[in-house]
């Protein structure tokens, strides 16, 4: 899940605001938008077909919708979610003309590694390089970036040091990088509690637990991230299947460990990391976004991280929890439209 909220404060008390986006007016996504209007019926849609792709060491899997020759827009989901998070965006965004590709991420879906002996690992340079991958794969130059959650770490990522592939961001939470040093820090004890799941995967016997019990520790996250969300037990089996991945387990708990400095990373993405841990500016137009009733990173006002943007970004406040595209698909369908009609 996405940075600590304490930790991102402790890193950027940057004071200020970020230039908003001149020829973006989002005064429409106001609260008005609810969090139930994402409850799909009792066969909630699936995003398919699948298709599969060989890119950089993965074979990714993912969906496409949208004519080939409309902007690339990659919606990219967070843990513990899957594709499906963007199940009601991505036909609203393909049916204005975008090309919509939503992959699953390394260890999650249909998403296999190509060659057994490779690392499992989930370090956020990881992660961000095989979208980039997926890029070249599709043979896309440039395209609107949009995550929550891991997506939007991997989102601030591809902005930050590949701004050159990227004509927009839609960042949930805003600017997310993983900071090592500070996540060594304790927080205050009601926020270390939100983070149990972290810790627990910190263990051998929270490993072991998430091996038998992934399911189970995905329901209680999905209801304490988004108290307010009303989903169904269709609409969350329709993602948890993305979780019997036979990799979904180790990348997992590398990714907790390794943002902990329990687990090393790897040589291979040395060279990033020790530009991410510059938490270098995004310049790139951007939207950040935040849920007001989110139970992982409270809603800010966004002025904390504001130097981080450089480049034009509106800010916005909705009416849902942590997965804010599942809970208001309409609402954030809209904000990526606004990054894709200022092209």
């Amino acid at each position: 899940m996405s940075e600590e909220p304490v930790n991102r404060q402790r890193r950027f008390l940057l004071g200020g605001a970020a230039a908003s986006l001149a020829a973006v007016e989002l005064a429409f996504m106001s609260s008005t938008a609810h969090a139930a209007d994402a409850v799909p019926a009792a066969r909630p849609r699936k995003l398919e077909p699948i298709r599969q792709i060989k890119a950089g060491e993965l074979d990714v899997g993912y969906y496409e919708a949208g004519p080939a020759d409309g902007i690339p827009v990659l919606l990219m989901h967070g843990y513990p979610y899957d594709i499906h998070s963007y199940a009601e965006v991505a036909p609203l965004l393909a049916a204005r003309g975008c090309r919509v590709i939503v992959p699953h991420l390394r260890g999650h879906g249909t998403t296999r590694f190509l060659d057994s002996a490779n690392p499992r690992s989930a370090q956020q340079a990881a992660v961000a390089l095989d979208q980039i991958a997926l890029l070249d794969a599709l043979k896309i130059d440039r395209a609107v970036i949009v995550g929550y959650d891991w997506g939007a770490r991997t989102g601030c990522i591809i902005a930050a040091l590949w701004p050159e592939r990227c004509i927009g961001l839609l960042s949930v939470n805003g600017y997310i990088m993983t900071n090592r040093p500070g996540n060594k820090l304790p927080l205050p004890a009601k926020v270390e509690l939100g983070w149990w799941y972290q810790y627990y995967f910190a263990t051998e016997r929270g490993r072991l637990g998430l091996e038998a019990n992934r399911r189970d520790i995905a329901r209680i996250l999905w209801t304490t991230n988004s108290p307010k969300w009303a989903y169904d037990d269709a609409t969350f089996e329709r993602t948890a299947a993305s979780f019997d991945n036979p990799d979904y387990v180790q990348i997992v708990i590398h990714n907790y460990r390794w943002r902990l400095g329990l687990a090393d990373g790897f040589a291979q993405y040395e060279e990033y990391e020790k530009r991410l841990a510059a938490f270098p500016t995004i310049k790139v137009p951007t939207i950040t976004m935040d849920g007001d009733s989110d139970g992982v990173v409270p809603a800010t006002d966004g002025k904390a991280y504001a130097a981080k943007f450089t480049g034009p970004r509106t800010h916005l406040v909705v009416n849902a929890g942590h997965n804010v595209p599942q809970e208001t698909p309409q609402v954030f369908a809209d904000a990526v439209w606004k990054l894709v009609s200022a092209t």
